[in-house]
This record gives C-alpha cells, structure tokens and sequence, in this order.
C-alpha cells in the first residue's frame, strides 16, 4: 500500500507533508511511487494506544471472558486505537487471577486492536479516594500478591496502581519498582508522601487531579510532587466532565511532554445513556456523564480519539494531543519499538483524519479495516 501528500505527524508535534509505504504489517522506509493513492488534505497519526480503561459496548474487561476483550478490542480499533492496556478493578485475588488468565490466553483477530498488556487499577488504594472501586475489595499493598497475578498473567501486568500514604505502600513501590511501572492512584498522599513514591520508583499519576487532594499553594500534594519531578508521567481524562478545559490546557503547559491521555472508559461507551454497572456497582449514564447513585463520578463514555477531538476543542494542538494519546503512552508502555510514531519498521497501525477529526481510514497492522 502507498499513500502520499499526507499530513504527517512527528513525534514532536508537528506535522509535514509526505507519504507513506506499507509493506506487509510494517512502514516502510522505501519512499510512495508516482502512482501511490492520493490522500491530500488528511491527516496521517499513529494508532492511538489507551492504557487506562474498562470497558465499552456493554462488556468490561472484568469480565474476564474472551468475548469481553474481543468485542472491546474490535470497537477501539475501529475507533483508531491500535493498543490497549484495560484495567482492572478492585477485587478479591481469586477474581484477579481468572481475570489475568483469561487475558493471558487471548489471542487477538485480525480486526481487534492488541491486547498489550494490563493496568492493575485496584486493589491497593485509599479507602478514602476509592471513587468507583469497590471498598470492600481493597487490599494492603503487596509484592507477593502482584507478582502471583503477574504469573497468571503471562506478565501481561504493565501498571500497578498504589497508594503510597497505605501501610505497606512505599516497601511494595521498592520492591517492584524494577519490575512493572508503578503509578500513584486513589490517594490521600501530601507532597512528601508522593515525592518520597517517586524516589522510591514511582513513575505514573492516574488520572491527575481525580481521586486526590487539589493543589493548594500551600499543600501541592500528588500533582505538585508530579510537577517537581521530570521523569513522572500523568494521565488524564478529557472528556467534558472530568476537568475544567483552563485546567486541561494548564496541565498541558505544567507537564509539557509528559501528558497521557486516557479515556477511563466504562462498559456504557459506543451505547446509549441508560443504566449500567461498575465493579458491580450500578451507574447511571446522562449526557455522556456516569456517575455512582451516590453522585460519584465512575469514568468516563468516551473513547480515547474522542478524548483527542476534546483536547483540540479545548485548545490543545492536534499534534500535542496525539502525541499524549499515542507516542507518550506506547513509552509508559515500553512498546514503542512497534507503536506511537509513524517512524519505519514500526507496525503499520495508521489513523487517517480529515480536518473536522472525522475518521477517513484506519489502517490496522497495514490492513484498512
């Protein structure tokens, strides 16, 4: 497949005119001939890759079948999401370890987005910022208890989520620091606390500004320590509910570089507003708000292009954005061997956008789909 006069994007943010050969699964360096296919006027991203979210068209990555993961991995493909990561929720080690297994021995079809790993979103976190986790389900932090489920998981587990201000927290952060990346999530933690997680290996911030303390000028907690130190990165929510569009465009200039969007999609996203559950919990979805009966917010019914089409809205450049919902998350990740630029050799995962963000074309592994 030769493609040529795209706007292509670079890992920098910036985009140039130029095209692109595909030769099997993968870019190739040769350059598009004289009779490649014009694409003029669109625009040339990498597959998006989301490594925080639950769920969509009714099932949740919880439910630990493998129609579960396929009916999800099929929507976010045909959404521009070439790899996900799905997190878990919080519950007992037994249903985590079906939960890992299950994941483990998928194996993805031909349109399906790859399963590249999973994001231990709970059990160790505050009982006091639990949002939408079950509280009934939360665990002390433990080494043990991850590397078990790491097991059962083929090591699958590329994020484990803790609360460092927990009993257990700041050993548990030491102890597997070299061995997943370990983000701060569903915490009490002050400045102090979160600092020392990061000295201790520490490098994520889950959704920053939710299920935490807010910055203060005189207690900057979780988002001041993230601030004052480089090599953390933050996800964060755009999706119209989550945050202020000042605040997203703030975080944008605070942590330049360091942005990973995610959309914290729940089981409710590509469906209808209406009734739907969480961690067992039920949720009602308004106008694209889900919310806890109590009135919590329980992530988001959008997915992560949408979060994209959301941070433009709001101000963020395209490129900027895409580098936060592509390049910045496949290097959480450690996959950026094969996603997150346009760069030769990497797999042909390609989002086709016209000016509106409307989706043209999404090239999965070289193959339109």
């Amino acid at each position: 497949m030769e493609l040529k006069n795209l706007r292509l994007y670079h890992p920098d943010g910036t985009f140039s005119t130029g095209g692109l050969t595909i030769s099997g699964d993968r870019i190739s360096s040769a350059p598009p001939s004289a009779d490649a296919c014009d694409m003029s006027g669109l625009y040339a991203v990498p597959g998006l890759v989301d490594l925080h979210f639950h769920g969509c068209m009714g099932y949740d990555f919880c439910d630990g079948t493998h129609e579960a993961i396929s009916t999800i991995a099929r929507y976010q493909a045909q959404n521009g999401v070439a790899a996900i990561c799905p997190a878990t929720m919080s519950y007992p080690e037994e249903r985590l370890a079906q939960i890992a297994e299950t994941a483990a021995s998928y194996v993805p079809r031909s349109k399906d987005a790859a399963l590249v790993g999973i994001n231990m979103e709970g059990p160790f976190l505050s009982m006091g910022k639990r949002g939408a986790q079950n509280g009934a389900y939360l665990h002390a932090p433990d080494a043990a208890m991850f590397r078990r489920l790491q097991q059962k998981a083929g090591g699958l587990f590329k994020i484990c989520n803790i609360a460092p201000e927990v009993e257990g927290a700041m050993e548990t952060i030491e102890a597997l620091a070299s061995e997943v990346r370990l983000s701060i999530a569903h915490t009490e933690a002050d400045y102090e606390t979160a600092c020392e997680a990061f000295r201790r290996g520490a490098r994520q911030v889950a959704h920053l500004y939710n299920a935490m303390p807010p910055l203060s000028h005189r207690a900057p907690g979780v988002i001041g320590a993230a601030a004052d130190n480089d090599e953390v990165s933050v996800e964060l929510i755009v999706d119209g509910v989550h945050l202020h569009p000042s605040v997203v465009r703030t975080t944008f200039k605070l942590f330049a570089g360091r942005v990973i969007l995610i959309s914290d999609s729940i089981m409710a996203t590509g469906l209808d507003d209406g009734e739907y559950s969480v961690d067992g919990q039920p949720v009602t979805v308004r106008d694209g708000c889900a919310t806890l009966h109590d009135g919590t917010i329980a992530g988001s019914a959008i997915n992560l292009l949408d979060c994209v089409r959301a941070a433009v809205g709001m101000g963020i450049p395209l490129g900027e954005a895409i580098c936060a919902a592509s390049t910045n998350p496949a290097r959480a990740l450690g996959i950026s061997h094969d996603y997150g630029t346009l760069e030769p050799g990497k797999l042909a995962n390609i989002l086709l956008l016209d000016d509106e963000l409307n989706v043209h074309s999404v090239i999965l592994r070289g193959q339109i789909i």
